[in-house]
């Protein structure tokens, strides 16, 4: 039982890896990275000070996604409304 729980953790942490990974991908894909990095500020906050400013807050990705989508606040995206949401999600994990 315990070899199983090790290996089921084991899968779990890969599988958020490269969950992790594809994010990054998707974020450089669509532009992201032009005006933010993760660990530092460039035109854009961190997307580390996003997390941040954000933790806790139960509606920070439905208020990040309508503000990316709806370029207020931030310029126009070529992530479409799932594809943003996925890097959002990316985004607050940290």
């Amino acid at each position: 039982m315990r070899t199983f729980l090790i290996a089921a953790a084991a899968v779990a942490c890969m599988a958020f890896v490269g969950t992790a990974q594809a994010s990054e991908a998707l974020a450089k894909e669509k532009g992201c990275l032009a005006c933010h990095d993760i660990n530092k500020k460039k035109m854009g906050p961190s997307y580390k000070d996003v997390a941040a400013k954000y933790k806790g807050k139960a509606d920070a990705e439905a208020m990040l996604v309508a503000k990316v989508s709806g370029a207020k606040g931030h310029p126009k995206v070529k992530a479409n409304e799932e594809e943003t949401k996925t890097i959002v999600k990316w985004i607050l994990a940290m």
